[in-house]
């Protein structure tokens, strides 16, 4: 049978228990994707084979994997490598994630038994959910954190993420300060608390990065313009290898001591110049909390 030239799109959803796979699967499938939730992996590459022959009906593909032992890991490794030889087919692997104590309070809220400690702890069951799927988490395109997501948070952020389905790649730059922790989705973290600080400035503290007189002050030291010239340097060198290996979105997370004034003004530097580039969204995590 002649091969058909229409590409389809293969998403992998997978990841721990409770932190939204049935969620991100109903806005997928909203969004017209032929979805279907709990296949084997060993079934995956015949499943593909089936879509590829659909003679371009189906082009948009989720599957929904729950990996439950080793033994589902390597075939779900051996199924993939077969999936990549397929020529109109491209895959991408989606983890859902989440805190441990989010993940207990989902548990304690649904009044459900986690399926690794059925008998157990929620907890005993978390952990040992992690340590399995630490190698799959690893090799996936895209990491999702939904400990502060509510359902309809996470379906607004799966259709940013997949209502247009391209090959080109989606870059959120988010500004965050280091003394609230540091973004556990982020891919990249640049700190720059090494630059000169604005909150030293009685009438810059008020402000945040987003305001020309921060930005200003943040750009005009020789140092920052060399950071700026070396990080650009780097950022333009990597994104076109992750888009080339089909990684769908990239974090950059961007932190200072608060995330009011620094990364914020380095995150909205960053936002314009790659935003003709690529699909660029800037997010500033801690810019209200950071304020004094």
């Amino acid at each position: 049978m002649e091969k058909q030239m229409n590409e389809i799109n293969l998403l992998i959803i997978t990841g721990m228990s409770g932190a939204g796979k049935t969620v991100a699967v109903q806005k997928l499938e909203d969004l017209g994707f032929f979805c279907v939730d709990n296949l084997p992996p060993v079934l995956i590459p015949k499943f593909a084979e089936l879509i590829d022959q659909s003679g371009g009906r189906i082009q948009k593909v989720a599957l929904v994997i729950d990996l439950r032992g080793r033994e589902f890991f390597d075939a779900l490794a051996e199924s993939l490598e077969r999936v990549h030889e397929m020529e109109n087919i491209t895959y991408q692997i989606i983890f859902l994630d989440a805190s441990d104590q989010t993940l207990v309070q989902r548990y304690k809220e649904t009044r459900r038994n986690h399926p690794l400690a059925p008998d157990g702890l929620p907890l005993d069951g978390i952990k040992a959910e992690r340590r399995l799927l630490e190698e799959l988490k690893g090799l996936s395109n895209l990491i999702i954190d939904t400990t502060h997501l509510k359902p309809v948070l996470l379906k607004e952020k799966i259709s940013q993420i997949f209502s247009q389905m391209s090959q080109n790649l989606t870059v959120i730059v988010q500004s965050f300060g280091f003394k609230f922790g540091i973004p556990i989705d982020a891919d990249l973290v640049f700190d720059v608390r090494f630059l000169p600080n604005p909150h030293y400035v009685e009438t810059l503290r008020p402000k945040t990065g987003k305001e020309a007189e921060v930005s200003e002050y943040v750009f005009k030291w020789d140092v920052s313009q060399e950071f700026l010239g070396k990080l650009t340097d780097f950022i333009d060198f990597t994104l076109p290898h992750y888009q080339q290996e089909g990684k769908a979105q990239l974090v950059i997370g961007i932190g200072c001591t608060g995330g009011k004034h620094r990364s914020v003004a380095i995150a909205e530097y960053l936002g314009q110049r790659y935003q003709d580039q690529y699909n660029v969204r800037v997010t500033h995590r801690d810019i209200e909390r950071g304020r004094s």
